[in-house]
């Protein structure tokens, strides 16, 4: 899906902003004006994405003209990161989109795992119908075929998870599957040449699938940018300590081509369980001194971070407290501004850090970016 949005980037006129990205929990697309104002106010001209996902973010402070470091986990990000980041202009995709749109349907794996008969009925829900299963076992054979260079193949896949999320039959995740097939459901897999980055800056870009803190000590940059995947506070439903490894498993195997072990009624891949993956800013838990795993590791995030200025996105349905978040911050830096944004009255207003913040912080759905410069 790709949206516009008119914003003021480095250079001083307006300018008509287009990002694409799958369906994904916690997007932070409508908070893309904001992160880049912030960016603006301390002359930024260089950024460290720690944890891209959609790559949206990355996509808009590329288009702006800031070098930009991008960085997640997840094997599907780093290929949306190269796709959108480091591919040549949409012009050069136009063939090899059109060869894999016309590519002979075949039954395979995924239509196997993943491809369900709208006609029958009792069978187990499936994200996709079996027509576009078809097409995708036989775009995603022709692409390992075809022994694109890197990039080229991740321009392809990119165009291929695209167009599966316009013809799926889920809620926007792949953790549970919808109950009765949805009407996009029904339409024609068709692949579409993205919508590639003309950056305005000389400099390169970097794409990295590396652990945060594997990769935190070796960046530098004028500004960090970081919204971890917040675990929820909910006590009566603890999530998974890794919520977007499973609601993203299909995109993982897309990329891989690996056939993996699966579990569960969703056919989850066995490596994004509990047991073999886990992610700290997603834990529920506390540790031995009684303070939550998700706040040490905000806090070891920070401490580490060499950038100068930072910008931190945090949900109030996360696991810390507005104490505990202050606490955090004041260790590894100082607050210079607050942007608040609330999803129930949909209103953006910036304000400074007051015990206002403090006593409201625990009301629902409301998401903030701190701006914090290193101590």
């Amino acid at each position: 899906m790709s949206t516009q949005i008119q914003l003021f980037g480095p250079a001083t006129f307006p300018e008509l902003l287009s990002t694409e990205g799958i369906k994904y929990a916690g997007s932070k697309l409508r908070l893309i004006p904001e992160i880049l104002k912030l960016a603006g106010r301390v002359n930024a001209k260089s950024v460290f994405d720690g944890f891209s996902g959609t790559t949206r973010v990355s996509q808009a402070f590329a288009q702006c003209g800031y070098d930009v470091v991008c960085n997640d986990h997840s094997a599907w990000s780093e290929v949306f990161g190269t796709c959108y980041l480091r591919g040549k202009s949409a012009k050069a995709y136009e063939a090899l989109i059109e060869h894999l749109n016309s590519v002979e349907p075949k039954s395979g794996w995924f239509t196997k795992i993943y491809g369900g008969d709208p006609t029958k009925t009792g069978e187990p829900k499936r994200p996709w119908q079996i027509q576009n299963t078809r097409k995708l076992d036989g775009i995603r054979e022709e692409i390992d075929r075809l022994a694109l260079d890197q990039v080229d193949k991740c321009v392809a896949l990119t165009s291929l998870i695209l167009a599966l999320d316009r013809v799926d039959s889920t809620l926007g995740h792949f953790a549970s599957y919808l109950r009765e097939w949805s009407p996009r459901s029904y339409k024609t897999l068709q692949l579409r040449v993205p919508s590639i980055v003309e950056s305005k800056c000389n400099g390169s870009h970097s794409v990295h699938r590396s652990d945060i803190f594997d990769l935190v000590g070796d960046v530098e940059t004028d500004i960090a940018y970081y919204d971890p995947p917040y675990g929820s506070n909910n006590e009566k439903m603890p999530p998974s300590r890794v919520r977007y490894a499973s609601y993203y498993h299909i995109w993982t195997t897309i990329c891989l081509y690996d056939e993996p072990v699966l579990f569960g009624k969703v056919n989850r891949r066995r490596d994004t369980s509990d047991r073999l993956a886990v992610s700290p800013f997603e834990e529920f838990r506390t540790d031995s001194q009684g303070k939550f795993i998700a706040v040490e590791a905000i806090r070891k995030l920070l401490a580490l971070t060499r950038s100068k200025y930072t910008i931190l996105s945090y949900s109030s349905g996360g696991r810390a407290t507005a104490n505990e978040l202050i606490d955090a911050i004041k260790a590894c830096g100082e607050l210079m501004e607050v942007v608040e944004i609330d999803h129930k009255r949909n209103v953006m207003a910036g304000m400074k850090w007051t015990n206002e913040w403090l006593r409201d912080a625990e009301k629902p759905n409301r998401e903030f970016l701190f701006l914090i410069s290193k101590a």
